[in-house]
């Protein structure tokens, strides 16, 4: 079972802004990586003391600090100080259960973005939280997990050719959410790919894994649309451009990415509505099984009435049943019985009853 709330209960009674990760630890190291670039440089590297990324903030250059990992409460709070970060958006950050949210404090935005993933292990789409610090010469990613799920970015920067290198940094961000929704789409055919098996099986022979696999879509699709519905304000709020960091030529691109959003939630509603089809078919199928079944051993019974009716009266042992001392009794008997049988299955089959 999905637990859309999780427990808080480690910050009762704690004043806001206090720093306490929620959530389930999936990586035991911080990672911090530094891309400082511009149109015609780019220097990329992984720092060993948080004292060195102080700098850059000051440096005409685009910066991208990628942090992997949220549990060293130390290291967030002295960025939060360095950056002038807001003690609720640090809270925020090491939340690991907060929902895709927007947060304007003109000096940067601060966007909570839910990735999903694959479980192969547990079967099941998981998310991981993204949190972005977008500022006039930066952007600060947060990650819950070491996997490298910005190479593509990367790679992109790493190139001239690409329009990335001569943009700011509301086009990097765009970037990263942009990579963001496609791992929806990732998804999405994974799951199609799912449905696609079932729809076979449910056709073929439905049987109680049928069924346990059709619970185990509905609960992903629930947990893709709970993740994907407020992502969509969120891109609706950089897509309507009213964010004095978002430039004018990178609006567009938002609109873009607001399209694919919608194009998500879509895909998402019309799978919500094919399972649920298929527990509907499912149910009469088994229902259907379940009357055949009632009517064949019905059939039976009803044959066998009148035979058990016959063989009652013979049974009774009376002294004066004249045909008790027949000799040709027992075969007549036997004979009518089967008539009978035969009589009243040609009848059923009249009636289309079998």
């Amino acid at each position: 079972m999905i637990k859309f709330i999780k427990k808080r209960s480690k910050k009762v009674g704690l004043p806001p802004g206090t720093l306490v990760h929620i959530g389930e630890k999936k990586n035991e190291k911080i990672k911090i990586t530094i891309i400082e670039y511009d149109e015609k440089y780019l220097q990329e590297k992984e720092v060993k003391s948080i004292e060195e990324i102080f700098p850059l903030k000051k440096k005409p250059t685009i910066t991208w600090i990628n942090i992997d990992g949220i549990y060293n409460l130390d290291i967030i709070k002295r960025i939060g100080k360095e950056f002038s970060l807001h003690p609720l958006v640090l809270e925020d950050i090491v939340n690991a259960e907060q929902r895709a949210k927007l947060e304007d404090f003109v000096d940067y935005i601060f966007i909570v973005l839910k990735i999903p993933y694959y479980d192969d292990k547990a079967m099941k789409v998981r998310m991981e939280q993204i949190s972005l610090i977008i500022g006039e010469n930066f952007v600060i990613s947060f990650q819950e997990r070491g996997e490298d799920i910005f190479y593509l970015i990367k790679r992109r920067l790493k190139s001239t050719r690409w329009r990335i290198r001569a943009l700011g940094a509301d086009y990097l961000a765009y970037s990263l959410i942009d990579l963001i929704i496609d791992n929806y789409f990732i998804i999405l055919e994974n799951l199609e790919d799912r449905i696609e098996d079932l729809e076979e099986k449910l056709v073929e022979e439905p049987t109680s894994e049928t069924l346990h696999i059709i619970h185990l879509l509905k609960r992903d699709i629930t947990f893709l649309r709970n993740s994907v519905w407020p992502l969509r304000e969120v891109i609706k709020i950089l897509e309507k451009g009213e964010l004095s960091l978002i430039q004018e030529a990178t609006k567009i691109y938002f609109r873009d990415v607001y399209d694919h959003t919608i194009w998500v939630i879509d895909t998402i509603e019309r799978y919500r509505e094919m399972i649920t089809g298929m527990l509907d078919i499912y149910f009469s199928s088994v229902s259907d099984k379940m009357n055949k079944i009632m009517m064949f051993l019905t059939i039976i019974g009803t044959i066998f009435l009148p035979l058990t009716f016959i063989t009652g009266i013979y049974g009774m042992n009376f002294r004066y049943m004249p045909e008790l001392r027949w000799p040709w009794a027992y075969p007549s008997v036997l004979i009518f019985m089967f008539f009978i049988s035969i009589g009243m299955l040609l009848y059923f089959k009249k009636k289309r009853w079998l």
